[in-house]
């Protein structure tokens, strides 16, 4: 079982920017992709961003060149830095993993409010 520790949510006026972070407790197998998902209130949760163990990203196009994936191999902990964010960027952002097997483990969720 693998423990997911969010933080770095929070309210921050359109335009302005917050960095999201996720440790990953130690895991009997190796963790391959780390990634963030997000789910606005009546929507499905999409896939923001993620990151391989060899540092390969993939971003929703809605956040690309805005938004910055990132993780620390030896922390086991992946960071998103949200740049010129929107009111359209709010939602609760979940934390994925994925190892070797292939199981998915979920965060608690952190909630992002872009509002002025």
């Amino acid at each position: 079982q693998v423990q997911l520790v969010e933080s770095g949510g929070g309210l921050v006026q359109p335009g302005g920017s917050l960095r999201l972070s996720c440790a990953a407790s130690r895991s009997t197998f190796s963790i391959v992709v780390m990634g963030w998902y997000r789910q606005a209130p009546g929507k499905q949760r999409e896939l923001v961003a993620d990151i391989s163990t060899s540092g390969s990203t993939n971003y929703a196009n809605s956040v690309k060149g805005r938004f910055t994936i990132s993780r620390d191999n030896a922390k086991n902990t992946v960071y998103l830095q949200m740049g010129s964010l929107k009111p359209e960027d709010t939602a609760a952002y979940y934390c994925n993993v994925k190892n070797t097997l292939g199981t998915n483990y979920w965060g608690q969720g952190t909630q992002v409010t872009v509002s002025s």
